[in-house]
């Protein structure tokens, strides 16, 4: 049953396609972007003070670096070492999709060994299975883990490094794999595959217990899940798109949550004006200290 919880928006209903949440913990700030207006944003929660930097294109994601200088973000083309501060700077790392100019890398996340675990799709026909799950190897090394994927989101990986969850959305499915010690994956099996009225899982993350949150695309909520699959929690948000989720600040026990408003009808942004907002919320529950490349 649906918890109560205060959803306080931070940010202005103005996210085509917010995502890519994000705590750095060496500058105190929550990250995220949005990936149709070409931005990265940054909320510090102890001043509520806020950043944006504009980039040359879409940008779903943003890991840290190990050398805490820097960003690797998922950039439309590929992979790119970023520099927000003191200025912008871009450094190409290459492209798990050189060849697919249609690809665009949509989410991601680092395991504990330091290798980024990618997500692509097609950004004009999502509904043909033309993504990959890629991996980026602290050395540099590109690897394509999986193919055949429609609309990748997720991944969670857990804090030991030994599970990796993995969604296709437009399946409506989590995937489950054992992440071995090489990076290599094992043991594909459905984990959980959702009905069309409880909407399409999209980004997710683990929390220091364990257990899996997932925002739903079309569900307006926050889920909670053990790693039997069982729901434990379920929080409703003012928005239907709701999108990525990460933990954060001085304790980790902030949840930023970002939503969508591309694709709603005027009649539909009305009834959610706060669609397309990111969300503070807090729920008695701590996370994971992020993971970095290299």
């Amino acid at each position: 049953m649906p918890l109560p919880c205060t959803a306080t928006p931070i940010w202005p209903a103005n996210l085509q396609l917010g995502e890519g949440t994000l705590w750095h913990a060496a500058s105190a700030r929550f990250f995220f972007v949005d990936i149709l207006g070409q931005a990265v944003h940054a909320w510090a929660p102890s001043t509520d003070t806020r950043q944006t930097w504009l980039v040359p294109e879409k940008v779903g994601w943003l890991v840290p670096c190990a050398d805490g200088q820097a960003f690797v973000a998922g950039f439309q083309s590929g992979f790119v070492r970023l520099t927000l501060e003191p200025e912008l700077k871009i450094e190409r790392l290459g492209s798990p999709h050189p060849d697919q100019p249609g690809l665009r890398l949509n989410d991601a996340k680092a395991d504990p060994a330091g290798r980024i675990w990618a997500g692509s799709m097609h950004h004009e026909n999502p509904q043909q299975p033309l993504g990959q799950l890629a991996c980026l190897h602290p050395d540099g090394r590109i690897e394509i883990a999986e193919r055949n994927i429609h609309i990748a989101n997720g991944p969670a990986i857990s804090a030991d490094g030994t599970v990796m969850l993995h969604t296709d959305s437009l399946l409506r499915s989590i995937y489950r794999y054992t992440l071995g010690a090489n990076g290599q994956l094992q043991g594909k099996s459905l984990w959980k595959r959702f009905a069309v009225e409880e909407g399409e899982p999209d980004g997710m993350t683990f929390d220091a217990e364990g257990h899996l949150w997932v925002a739903f695309w079309g569900g307006g909520c926050l889920r909670r899940f053990n790693l039997a699959g069982d729901e434990l929690q379920r929080i409703n948000l003012p928005a239907s798109q709701i999108t990525n989720v990460a933990f954060g600040g001085e304790n980790l026990d902030l949840m930023l949550v970002t939503s969508a408003r591309a694709g709603l009808s005027a009649e539909q942004l009305s009834e959610q004006p706060l669609a397309g907002s990111a969300f503070v919320l807090r729920t008695g529950v701590r996370g994971l200290v992020p993971a970095v490349w290299g």
